[in-house]
Parts: structure tokens; sequence; C-alpha cells
């Protein structure tokens, strides 16, 4: 929803994430995913294109391959000579992932005066553009001893931590030996309350035959095909610190932009708990492996998502957490996202569990996925393994901006103004208040993260179940809600404190 209105106003941000962009929009038609029917075939058309200038980049599985084709390779074979060619199986665009616009104030007079307030105070004006080089970014902390006890300070501030009964079930099990990739902007890997709960690589850690600490040797030493991947990979500028970059929170409100995503949603699966600092996720003693395929401006592509999704199932995550999706309205054909559905087929079939954001409707006005004509994906395919969820408030309303779904959207979560960790070391319930503009940490985004920390805390209790069997139990033990009474699979909330009896 844009902002509109006064000036003093405050905001609902509904934060889950959006592929975008029909290929005859935003899409651009020379960047593909193509499928061919064997590996030979790839080889023989890497060749070619390369020649011609393209760029060709195998995505791993299934004989993916992700193309960036030059006017110069179109002269050699037209798009639609690729798509009829014997060898090749599937071509579709390489949609673009962004945030949904309605995080931006797209009130014009509103902008303009936000801006000369801006420029005439000198907050933003002279500030140079954050870089995001990974040099830039934070070094990897070595693995150490958990460090600091005591309660949280913070846990009185999570009212869905709260509310779900998380904390009753952990003299059982805190999640130990469950891993939890959060697919997302990345994770600050620095944070106080997540370092300590972050997943290590074991084959890049230690030294190898040389002496030399693995996690830095510049080597492969487990032929995974990335360098030094300690604690996951950033896909979105391909290097091992998929570290998640604070921003500027002018930028949310000019630009639209939300950075730390990541992080909110990794605090709420995650963070340490009584270690005297912060707050504490649903399973915390799980292992967060940092997945970034989204930039701070929240930009990445469906080939970035898969082979985040392939590099999770390949390194040992059980559980998926996904505040991210697509919607109808931005491609017409999102329901054939081909390469997408069969990485999330490649992921249930290695016994994973895809939790999914149910989505923030369109311009923030949540609706029914299961008659909408453009319902979101990846929560609306018809997968065993996907756990759709929608967002619910304090007082058991459902948020707004969430969609719903009788048949398709399984489980509601806490959605609304959500207290979580967020980059530099800090905790918040909201992404910006300044000028008199506020707005919260909501969306399906927020309340993913609570039922992906639930799976694991359950499968940690239970680790001979399956991922059908895990989502049965968090389904199963949800608490009855009027208000999702036939708008849910369940009609009902998440209850940790039921999972765990």
């Amino acid at each position: 929803m844009g902002l509109s209105g006064r000036m003093i106003k405050t905001v609902a941000m509904a934060t889950t994430l959006f592929v975008g962009g029909a290929a005859s929009a935003a899409t651009d038609s020379n960047d593909l995913l193509i499928k061919f029917k064997d590996a030979q075939a790839i080889k023989g058309f890497t060749t070619m294109a390369q020649q011609g200038g393209g760029q060709v980049e195998t995505l791993g599985s299934g004989n993916w391959v992700h193309v960036k084709l030059t006017a110069q390779n179109l002269k050699t074979m037209t798009l639609k000579e690729i798509k009829n060619h014997p060898a090749v199986a599937s071509v579709q665009p390489n949609y673009p992932v962004h945030l949904m616009e309605n995080y931006q104030l797209k009130d014009a007079a509103l902008r303009a005066k936000l801006q000369h307030m801006i420029d005439g105070s000198g907050n933003a004006a002279n500030k140079p553009a954050k870089s995001t080089a990974a040099a830039d970014n934070p070094a990897i902390p070595s693995a150490g001893p958990a460090s600091g006890t005591g309660a949280d300070p913070d846990f009185s501030k999570q009212w869905g931590m709260n509310d779900i009964g998380a904390n009753k079930s952990w003299q059982k099990t805190r999640g130990e030996q469950m891993i939890v990739a959060v697919i997302d902007t990345g994770v600050d890997y620095t944070h106080e309350d997540l370092v300590d709960n972050l997943w290590r690589n074991p084959g890049e850690t230690g030294t190898d035959a040389q002496g030399r600490d693995k996690s830095t040797n510049g080597v492969d030493d487990d032929g995974n095909g990335f360098i030094d991947d300690v604690i996951g990979w950033d896909f979105a500028t391909n290097d091992n610190k998929p570290y998640d970059l604070a921003g500027d929170p002018l930028e949310v409100i000019m630009k639209g932009m939300n950075p730390g995503h990541g992080t909110h949603c990794a605090g709420n699966v995650g963070a340490r708990a009584d270690n005297g600092k912060g707050i504490a996720g649903v399973a915390p003693n799980v292992k967060i492996m940092a997945m970034r395929f989204l930039t701070e401006k929240g930009q990445g592509t469906t080939a970035g998502a898969i082979q985040a999704i392939d590099y999770a199932v390949k390194m040992g995550a059980k559980v998926l957490s996904n505040s991210w999706g697509s919607e109808g309205e931005d491609s017409s054909d999102a329901q054939e996202n081909l390469a997408l559905r069969e990485a999330i087929q490649r992921a249930e079939a290695a016994g994973v569990l895809f939790v999914a954001a149910a989505g923030n409707g369109h311009s923030g006005v949540g609706y029914d996925n299961d008659t909408d004509a453009k319902p979101g994906y990846p929560a609306s395919y018809d997968y065993d393994s996907i756990l759709s969820v929608a967002a619910i408030a304090k007082d058991n309303t459902l948020g707004s901006f969430s969609n719903w779904g009788v048949k398709s959207v399984d489980i509601a979560a806490p959605g609304v103004v959500v207290y979580s960790t967020t980059v530099g070391n800090k905790y918040s319930d909201t992404v910006v208040d300044m000028f008199g503009i506020k707005a919260t940490w909501d969306g399906t985004s927020m309340a993913t993260p609570h039922v992906a920390g639930a799976a694991a805390l359950y499968w940690s209790a239970h680790p001979t179940l399956t991922a059908k069997e895990v989502k049965a139990a968090i389904l199963n033990s949800a608490t009855p809600v009027p208000a999702l009474a036939g708008k849910l699979v369940t009609g009902g909330k998440l209850s940790v404190e039921n999972l765990m009896r």
C-alpha cells in the first residue's frame, strides 16, 4: 500500500518478497533459463553462446542453465529456434525477484516535501552510497563455545513468541542438530544473538594438509563447487559472505528498499536463548544456514532462488524458511515456473520441508489464494512438502495484508509488529520511524520463520519422522481461531506448546 494523506502516517509494512515481472514487462527477453535433455547438449550450447559473447551458468541440477544472450548470439540462433531445438526440453524467462512496492512513499507531494527536508538537513544528501562489495562485508567469525548466560532481556517484547508458547517446551529440546536454511537477503552473521547458532560447514572447517585454516584457504575443500562456504553462500554476489546489509532507513521510504529482512527472519527461527542478550527464537539451539539471493535492494532472480534451494538441500538443511514468492499479478505464467517447481520437487524428494509465505496480497490487501486468478507462489503450488503460512496479529485477527485460502494456506503465525534481531547487534519491531512516518515489521515474511523454527524444534525431538509427518503434526496442533475459520486449512494459528506436548 502506498503512503498517502498527512505527513504523520503509520504504515503497516507487509514484508514478503515477490518474484515479479512478465517477460513482456520487466524481464530481459535475453535472460533465460533453459532446460536441456542431457548434459552433452549443455556443453555444445555453452560453446556456441560464449563464442557470441553470451554468458552461460549451469544451475547444477535438472540440466537447467541460466543464459544471458547477446545480439550476436541471436544472429546465430533465434529464440524460436532455441525453443524448438530437439536438445531443448524447456525455455522460460529468468524472472526477476523484488520487494513488494508497498514499502515506498508514492504520494508525489509528500515525496517532494520529504526530499526537501532530507536535503535541507543534510541527513542523506551528502551520504556516500553504501558499498555492496564482498570485501566490505564483515569477516565470518570463528566458531567457539556459546557466549553469555542469563535471561533474554527483550523476550517480553516478543508477543508472538509468548503467544505460541515456544519456551514452554525447551526443557525437551531446543532444536539441536537441526539445520534451517534462511533463504532471503542474507543474515548478519556477526550479530550477538545469532553468531552462536550459525551452521558451520564441516567440510570447510578445521585445517588442511598444509596446516591452513580451511575456512579461509581459498580452496574448495569439500568439493561441492563453492570455495570457503563456511556458513552458507551469497548467490546475489557469488561469494562466501551472505551478509545482510543494513542500508539507510530513508531508502525504505523513498526507494521501497527493505534491508535487514533476512536477519529479522533468522532471529524468529533461532536467536540464542538464555545468553543474556536480546531475544530468543522458536528453536534457540538450531543451526542457521545463511543463504542470500536477494540484495539489500530486494532484487534477485529465479536462478538465484533455485541455486539457494539446491545448495541448502545438498548441504543438509531439513527445513527451508522462504519469506519470498511470486504473485500472479507480476507474471502471467508464474504458475508455470517449471524451473522453480522442479527445485522444490528436488527438495521434497530429499525429505525437506519447504515453509513458504502465503503472500501479502495485491498492493498490500490480502486475498484468497484458492480463488484469485493470480495466487501467490510458491506457497500455492500443490506439493506435500510446502507448508504455507498466513500472518496473524496480537488480537487474533488475520493481517489485513495477508493472503488466505482454505485449501492452499495451511496455518497462521505471528506476523504483525514482530520484534526480532536486526543488522548491527540491534533488535526492533520497527523498520523506520522518522519524519512522522512509521513502518513496522509486518508480513507473512515474519510469520513464516516462526513455523520454520517450530518444525525444527519438533523434528529435533522426533528425528525419525518424515517431512510430511512433521507438517501434519504442526497442522494438527494448531489452536482454532474464529477469525481464521473457513480461511485456512487448519482454521487456526501455530501453537508450539500444543505441538511439543
